[in-house]
């Protein structure tokens, strides 16, 4: 039987890459996108979800942002990039653990960010959703492993697609982007989706956190 994954955000560059990954490995991949299934709406996620048979892998990818310095922030804005990037995270979980529970086998991968590290200016919104990912993969690590399930946190790093070319595109902006790299290089969306298929075959990790690039942040 081939294995089931899930990836929300599926029109992304990153979730593209992660399903062409696992349909080269056998893999039967859903990628929806936001018209497809919006994942801050509950009713279209248990649509979605709870009419697929079996569910191995839920990727959650979805995300966006809305940058702005607080004062200058909107209500709107912070709620906006919580609901998807988090809440999102939540419903999407929530529906896939239903099918994994019943098989008493499953893995969550939550798409974080590095801001969730460290805490860059004018991204308070998109901070705090991301530092919320890594939280709630460690709970549902610790929930759910008794059921066989197990949810790991993935920091993909600085990847040129289409929520940061605007910022690559800039040849200044992307040496000092590049000079905050030890190495000096970034990973691409591909190095990605080859750890994510890659993580997936580790059946004893769970509740981790993994950045893939070479930035290096504080230990508190």
């Amino acid at each position: 039987m081939k294995p089931v994954a899930l990836i929300t955000g599926g029109a992304g560059d990153l979730a593209q890459a992660i399903r062409t990954e696992l349909e080269g490995q056998g893999w039967i991949v859903h990628a929806p996108s936001r018209q497809e299934m919006d994942v801050t709406d509950k009713a279209q996620v248990q649509c979605v979800i709870g009419a697929l048979d079996r569910l191995d892998l839920l990727i959650h990818n979805a995300g966006i942002t809305q940058d702005a310095l607080l004062l200058k922030m909107s209500e709107a804005e912070f709620s906006d990039v919580l609901n998807v990037n988090l809440k999102g995270a939540f419903l999407c979980s929530q529906a896939a653990l239903k099918i994994m529970v019943k098989q008493r086998l499953g893995h969550l991968i939550h798409i974080g960010s590095y801001s969730a590290l460290s805490g860059p200016a004018g991204q308070a919104n998109y901070a705090a959703a991301k530092a919320g990912l890594i939280a709630i993969s460690q709970s549902l690590a610790a929930e759910y492993g008794p059921r066989g399930v197990r949810a790991n946190c993935i920091l993909p790093g600085f990847l040129d697609t289409q929520m940061t070319r605007h910022l690559l595109s800039d040849e200044a902006q992307r040496q000092r982007i590049l000079a905050s790299h030890t190495l000096g290089k970034l990973s691409t969306t591909e190095d990605a989706a080859r750890f994510i298929a890659f993580l997936h075959t580790l059946p004893a990790v769970s509740g981790q956190v993994f950045q893939l690039d070479s930035r290096i942040s504080r230990w508190t």
